[in-house]
C-alpha cells in the first residue's frame, strides 16, 4: 500500500498573512485539510480545487471531534495514500497537542512533517503593543498553557517560582480558568499592581484589549463579558503598550467595509483595506461578462483606421478590446490614426500596459442618469 504524507501546519496567530511560505505551500498541494478553529479560514481559499475539507475545531465547551478521532483521521487519510495537511493554530507544538498527534503518526509508521508556525504567545502581545521580552524590563519569558491536563495527579507549575520571576508571563487557553491563575500568582507572592493584559482574537481586526493590574483583571474580565479566545500576560513589558499600540491604532481598525467590485477586481481594493486594519467583506453587485454578440465590437475593429478618437471608459473595457483584436490577429498599429481618451487614472495606466498613451483624461469622470 503507498502511503501518504502528513504535515502538521502552523497556521500562526489569526492573521493568514503570518502563515509561513512552507505552510502556505503544503497547504496547496494537500489532499485533505484537517482545521482547527483558531486556523484563520481564509487560508482554506488556498485550497487547491477538489481538496477534502474537514474541520476539526475545539472550543472550551464543544469540541467537533475527539483528539483520538483526529489522530485516526490523519492515519487513515495517509494510509489512503493522500497528502495530508493538519492546520493548527499558532505553532503545532505549543500546546496545540501537536505531539500528540505526531506519536501517533510515528506509531501507525505514517510519514510527517512538521511546518512550525506563528505562536500567538509572542505574536498576539506584539499586534497589541506588547514587546514580550525587553533589554531594560524582561530578560525572560515563560509560555504557560492555562488549561492544564486535568487528569494528571500533580500540576508541573511550579507557581512559587512564576511569582517570583522578574520576566514576561503568557498564558495561553487561561481566560477558563483566569481567577485561579491570578489567584495562585498572588498567594505566591507577585505584587498584585504587576501589569497585565488579557489580548482577545489577536492578529486579527475583532482584536480586543484589556489592560490592568494581576490584583484586578480578573474582575474586569467578568465585569465587561471578556471570554476565549484570549492570550493572558502579565508583567512590566505590558506598560510598554500605551507607546507601542501601533495595530489598533490604524485608521480602518475595527471597521469592516463592504466591498461591492466585481470579484475579479475586488482583491487590491481589499488588501488596501486589510493594509489599513480594516476588515473587507466582499460581496460583489456586479459581474464582468463578454457580450453575447461580437458583431458592433469585430465590425469596429474592421473599420479602425477610420475613427478619429476612441474613448476607453473602464480597465475591463480596455482588456476586452485587446483581447478582441488579437483574437483578429491584430494588433495596436491598427490605431496609428486615432486618437486615444481614457476614462479615470486605471483605465489610463490599463492602456500604458499596452504601450498606449492617451492624449486626454477628464478630471471628472462619473456615472449619471
Amino acid at each position: 500500500m503507498n502511503k501518504g504524507l502528513v504535515y502538521l501546519v502552523g497556521a500562526g496567530p489569526g492573521d493568514p498573512e503570518l502563515i509561513t511560505v512552507k505552510g502556505l505551500e503544503v497547504l496547496r498541494k494537500a489532499d485533505v485539510i484537517l482545521y482547527d478553529r483558531l486556523a484563520g479560514r481564509r487560508l482554506l481559499a488556498f485550497a487547491r480545487s477538489g481538496a477534502e475539507l474537514i474541520y476539526a475545531g475545539k472550543s472550551p465547551d464543544r469540541h467537533t471531534l475527539k483528539q483520538e478521532e483526529i489522530n485516526r483521521l490523519l492515519v487513515g487519510k495517509a494510509l489512503e495514500g493522500k497528502v495530508v495537511t493538519r492546520l493548527k493554530g499558532g505553532d503545532p507544538f505549543v500546546f496545540g497537542r501537536g505531539g500528540e498527534e505526531a506519536e501517533a503518526l510515528a506509531e501507525a509508521g505514517v510519514p510527517f512533517e512538521i511546518v512550525p508556525g506563528v505562536t500567538s504567545a509572542v505574536a498576539v502581545p506584539a499586534y497589541a503593543g506588547i514587546p514580550v521580552t525587553h533589554r531594560e524590563i524582561a530578560s525572560t519569558l515563560s509560555i504557560i498553557t492555562g488549561n492544564e491536563d486535568p487528569d494528571k495527579d500533580d500540576s508541573s507549575i511550579v507557581w512559587d517560582k512564576l511569582a517570583t520571576s522578574a520576566g514576561t508571563l503568557v498564558f495561553l487557553m487561561g481566560m477558563s480558568n483566569l481567577p485561579k491563575i491570578t489567584g495562585r500568582l498572588l498567594a505566591y507572592g507577585k505584587p498584585a499592581q504587576t501589569p497585565a493584559a488579557l489580548i482577545r482574537w489577536g492578529t486579527t481586526p475583532e482584536q480586543q484589549t484589556l489592560v490592568g493590574t494581576l490584583g484586578d483583571i480578573s474582575a474586569k474580565a467578568i465585569q465587561t463579558g471578556f471570554k476565549n479566545p484570549a492570550v493572558v500576560v502579565v508583567g512590566e513589558v505590558v506598560s510598554m503598550r500605551e507607546k507601542l499600540n501601533w495595530f489598533e491604532n490604524k485608521p480602518f481598525f475595527g471597521k469592516r467595509v463592504l466591498v461591492t467590485r466585481a470579484r475579479e477586481q475586488a482583491s487590491r481594493l481589499s488588501e488596501a483595506i486589510r493594509a489599513l486594519g480594516g476588515e473587507p467583506v466582499e460581496y460583489p453587485t456586479i459581474s464582468i461578462a463578454e457580450p453575447d454578440d461580437y458583431a458592433k465590437m469585430d465590425m469596429a475593429i474592421q473599420e479602425i483606421e477610420s475613427f478619429h478618437w476612441i474613448i476607453f471608459t473602464s480597465v475591463n473595457g480596455v482588456e476586452s478590446f485587446f483581447r478582441r483584436l488579437r483574437h483578429h490577429r491584430q494588433d495596436v498599429r491598427r490605431l496609428h490614426r486615432a486618437r486615444l481618451c481614457a476614462i479615470g487614472p486605471k483605465t489610463s495606466e490599463a492602456l500604458e500596459n499596452y504601450g498606449l498613451l492617451v492624449e486626454t483624461e477628464p478630471s471628472e469622470y462619473r456615472a449619471e442618469e
